[in-house]
C-alpha cells in the first residue's frame, strides 16, 4: 500500500498544478512539502503516466497529413494548409498566406534570403508579408535570372525588390536572362560585375525560398514568352525529368537530370542549394504532384508548404 499512498499524493500534486493552476511554491506550502519534492513529484507524475500530454489540432489544420509527409519523404518539416478548392489559384493563395506568416515569425536578423523569383506562389507570399521592423534581413538575393520576353522580366525584379523592402534588406538582382542562347553567352553574362556580385552571394544564403515547377511550363512562364523549345521539353522528358527547382531539373527519384539546357541556366545550382541552412519550398496543385514528389527526394528541402489536396496525393502516390 505504500506505493499506492505515494502515487495518491503525486496525483494530488499533479491535480493542483495542472488543473487548479497553482504554483509549485503554493502547493509546497499547502501540503507541507518542500518545493524540490513537489518538482520531483511532478516529474514522477509524467513517468507514472498519471499526467499525459495531449495535442488536439484545431479544425483546419492537418497534423496527421504533415506527419505522414515527414515520414514518407524523410522531410524535416511540412505545413499543410486548408483550402476549399482543389484549384491552382485558390491553392497558391492559401500557400502564400501560410508562407508569409512562417517567414514573419521565423526570420532572423541579418538573414540572407535567396528567392526563386519566377514563382506565382512566392509572389502570393510576398503580397501577404507585413513590413518587418525587429528581425530584418541583410540581403534578398535573386537566385534565377529573368525569363523570356525582356518586357515582362520586371516580375522577377519586382518580387525581389518588394521582398527586400518588406524585410528591411538590400536587394541583389540578377539582371540577365535565366536561360541564355548558348553556353558562351552564359559565361559572358556571368562576367558582368553586377551579375558576379549577386552570384558571389549564393554561398552565403541562409534561407532559400523556392518554387517547384513541372516540366511543362507554368502559366506565368508561358505568358512570359519563355524560350523553351518543344525539342528541349522533349529532351527533358526523354531524360526522365519530372520537375525543376529554379530550372534545375530532376527525375521522380530525386536524381539530377542534365541536358544541354542546364549549361545555359544562370541561377543557383542544386548542389549549392543543398548547402543552404534552411530551404523552404512552396508548391501545390494536381499538375505539380509528380514534380513535388521528385523534389522532396532530391534531399535539399527542409520544409514544404502545400495544400491538403496535394498532400493527400503525395501520400497516395
Amino acid at each position: 500500500m505504500s506505493r499506492l499512498n505515494e502515487l495518491r499524493l503525486i496525483s494530488r500534486v499533479a491535480q493542483m498544478y495542472h488543473i487548479e493552476g497553482r504554483r509549485q511554491a503554493e502547493i509546497a506550502e499547502h501540503l507541507r512539502l518542500s518545493q524540490a519534492t513537489v518538482s520531483r513529484m511532478l516529474k514522477r507524475a509524467e513517468a507514472e503516466d498519471i499526467v499525459r500530454t495531449s495535442v488536439i489540432p484545431p479544425v483546419g489544420t492537418y497534423s496527421e497529413l504533415e506527419g505522414r509527409l515527414r515520414d514518407k519523404f524523410q522531410l524535416p518539416e511540412a505545413i499543410v494548409v486548408e483550402c476549399s478548392e482543389d484549384r491552382d489559384g485558390a491553392i497558391m493563395a492559401r500557400i502564400g498566406e501560410a508562407a508569409a506568416h512562417l517567414l514573419e515569425v521565423t526570420l532572423s536578423p541579418g538573414e540572407i534570403i535567396g528567392v526563386s523569383s519566377w514563382s506565382q506562389t512566392i509572389f502570393k507570399m510576398v503580397e501577404n508579408i507585413h513590413p518587418q521592423k525587429s528581425a530584418q534581413a541583410k540581403y534578398v538575393v535573386q537566385t534565377l535570372g529573368g525569363m523570356g520576353d525582356p518586357s515582362v522580366q520586371t516580375h522577377a525584379t519586382q518580387l525581389t525588390t518588394r521582398l527586400a523592402r518588406l524585410t528591411g534588406a538590400e536587394p541583389k538582382l540578377l539582371p540577365v536572362q535565366g536561360v541564355t542562347t548558348s553556353r558562351e553567352a552564359k559565361l559572358l553574362m556571368q562576367s558582368d560585375p553586377f551579375v558576379r556580385e549577386t552570384m558571389d552571394l549564393f554561398g552565403s544564403i541562409t534561407l532559400a525560398i523556392v518554387g517547384i515547377g513541372a516540366v511543362e511550363p507554368s502559366e506565368l512562364l508561358a505568358r512570359s514568352g519563355n524560350i523553351f523549345s518543344s525539342r528541349e521539353l522533349a529532351d527533358l522528358a526523354d531524360a526522365g525529368a519530372v520537375g525543376d527547382i529554379s530550372l534545375r531539373f530532376f527525375d521522380k527519384y530525386g536524381k539530377s537530370v542534365k541536358t544541354p539546357l542546364d549549361d545555359r541556366v544562370i541561377g543557383l545550382p542544386l548542389e549549392d542549394l543543398a548547402r543552404v541552412d534552411r530551404v523552404i519550398a512552396l508548391a501545390g496543385g494536381a499538375k505539380k504532384t509528380a514534380a513535388i514528389s521528385g523534389a522532396l527526394r532530391v534531399g535539399v528541402i527542409d520544409m514544404l508548404v502545400t495544400d491538403k489536396f496535394t498532400a493527400q496525393r503525395l501520400i497516395d502516390t
